[in-house]
């Protein structure tokens, strides 16, 4: 489909076209039926992000439209089947760089344009397990180790075999096999970025809920990737959660150390401890998170996160430097009307050696029109103390559900 039709159809739903579905997915008799009476849904977000970083020429203005078709089909005996198609368009002039525009006069906006399956998979559920192949979101908990990067236009999506069961009420484990990391810098291949990392790695994740307000969870992650070897390693670590009278505490500690065809050797900690309390109308929260290193040989990583969710929203820690990161922080959440706030203080140093690299402020609010229908205006100001740039970024968000 052409570029300029894809933007007028998302433009008008914008503007407030009615939600609506076709088909409507249930228990089906046969695999004929399971397919004709599958749903289909349309999603659409707008994205406006102004970027202006020392040291780089110009600023970056990206204007881009994720349009996004999805069909789920009905069930039969278990089976259901998913396909999710994404186009990123670039309206107007493509003002910013990416791995394979070529702009180098820009600072880097990871919202390449395209189109591409962003799902594609078979899922077979019973009371007890469940099974999906193909192409899927794989989001572990929080996503600080495995994620989809939702944030970004041109999600991350693994090709995979997934497994999950139960063992007992208050017990799950789910384990996946992945054997392709399809990655935001889609769907373009570079050799900056590669859109797809090549994978032969096992990840493990289980959760208990022994009270009520109590969970603990551990995990393991195993990545061998023959394209990105210096991000192959091995990971266990556990985490808690828990809610008392008055306050809510996380924990979670975890090991690393270089796997498969990884260059380097090392091995390296992961600590992270957060406390929240509710003062009304707002939240605070208090936090601490360690990306350690080996004595500044190598460092902690986590390449298959949300990145951008963790260590401020400038993106300036989305590769962990040789030294490791410290990152003590504070966030106040709350409303003012229907609208969610949020505000964010990171103070970084280095794990080894304890050199600053710098803070950074984080606001966002989001407003909800309708049930469908939604605005977002969120800024990062990062202030460098040795570490990259100083950087600015501005988000304008629109997105519609349909």
């Amino acid at each position: 489909m052409k570029k300029f039709r894809l933007a007028s159809s998302a433009a008008v739903a914008i503007l407030g076209l009615q939600p609506f579905m076709i088909g409507n997915a249930d228990t089906a008799n046969s695999i004929a039926e399971m397919l004709s009476e599958g749903d289909t849904s349309l999603s659409f977000r707008y994205r406006y992000e102004f970027v202006d970083q020392d040291g780089v020429a110009e600023d970056a203005n990206a204007s881009t439209l994720k349009s996004r078709l999805t069909y789920k089909s009905a069930s039969y005996n278990g089976l259901t089947a998913l396909m999710e198609v994404d186009n990123v368009t670039v309206i107007g002039d493509e003002n910013y760089r990416t791995p394979t525009n070529g702009n180098v006069g820009y600072p880097i906006v990871a919202d390449p344009d395209g189109t591409d399956f962003n799902q594609a998979s078979l899922s077979y559920t019973t009371d007890d397990i469940s099974a999906t192949l193909g192409r899927q979101r794989i989001l572990h908990d929080g996503q600080r180790f495995v994620g989809g990067v939702g944030f970004r236009q041109n999600e991350q999506t693994y090709d995979a075999l997934t497994l999950s069961s139960k063992a007992a009420d208050s017990v799950s484990v789910n384990y996946s096999y992945i054997w392709n990391v399809n990655r935001i810098f889609g769907p373009k291949d570079s050799a900056v970025q590669a859109k797809r990392w090549e994978s032969d790695s096992h990840i493990v994740y289980a959760s208990m809920s022994p009270t009520k307000g109590q969970s603990l969870k551990g995990y393991a992650y195993l990545l061998d990737f023959a394209n990105a070897a210096a991000n192959s390693s091995s990971t266990y670590g556990v985490e808690y959660s828990g809610k008392f009278d008055g306050f809510a505490f996380n924990a979670a500690y975890a090991v690393q150390s270089d796997y498969a065809d990884n260059p380097l050797s090392y091995d390296a900690d992961y600590m992270m401890a957060q406390i929240t309390v509710p003062l009304k109308p707002i939240s605070v929260a208090l936090g601490y998170e360690v990306l350690g290193s080996d004595e500044g040989s190598a460092a902690f990583k986590t390449p298959l996160a949300t990145l951008h969710k963790f260590q401020g929203w400038a993106d300036k820690f989305l590769g962990t430097p040789a030294n490791g990161v410290e990152d003590s922080y504070i966030k106040l959440a709350g409303k003012l009307g229907p609208a969610k706030v949020a505000f964010f203080y990171h103070d970084f140093s280095a794990d080894f050696g304890g050199a600053d690299l710098g803070s950074e402020i984080d606001v966002v609010a989001t407003y909800p029109i309708n049930k469908g229908l939604s605005v977002q205006l969120k800024y990062a100001s990062y202030d460098s103390d040795g570490h990259a740039s100083d950087t600015d970024k501005l988000w304008f968000t629109i997105s519609a559900k349909y």
